[in-house]
């Protein structure tokens, strides 16, 4: 399982943009740095920033009525919104496998406190029905751009 976790992270990882390719290869950049971007992202001088992800898990308390379990993730979904509305939230989705870690959330919080506090609101947690798994994570201040981005291309929001 630990190698799961650890395979599962480094794809993670790349897949989300923590070493972008910008950063690889410093004398082909052919875009200039915008200072006024990297402060609005709170990018340090390598375009990155700390987040906190969390890998969100199956819960002991998982709901066998189909009628609570919509309702639960109708307010778990609510949750996540608000969250990404209030800027605290950069990326969420869940896992295609149905397996055990059912998704990831990515904060846009300094440390693994204020992303407890945060995970305490989500009405899956408070039920059981899901348990959050912290880490401090380091990668691009770009992603703060995600969900402006992706309110531009989706036609309809869950």
């Amino acid at each position: 399982m630990r190698l799961i976790m650890i395979t599962l992270t480094v794809f993670l990882v790349c897949a989300a943009g923590a070493i972008p390719l910008g950063a690889v290869a410093d004398d082909a950049r052919t875009v200039e740095f915008n200072a006024e971007l990297a402060a609005e992202l709170g990018a340090d001088d390598y375009g990155m920033r700390r987040y906190v992800m969390a890998f969100l898990k199956s819960g002991p308390n998982r709901p066998d009525d189909p009628e609570e379990a919509r309702a639960l993730q109708r307010a778990h979904l609510d949750n996540i919104r608000r969250m990404a509305e209030d800027g605290k939230l950069v990326l969420a989705g869940p896992f295609m496998d149905r397996g055990d870690i059912r998704g990831i959330y990515v904060f846009a919080v300094d440390s693994v406190q204020e992303a407890e506090a945060l995970t305490a609101t989500d009405p899956a947690v408070q039920a059981g029905s899901l348990v959050m798994e912290l880490h401090p994570w380091y990668g691009s201040a770009a992603l703060m751009k995600v969900n402006d981005i992706h309110a531009r291309v989706a036609k309809t929001s869950p």
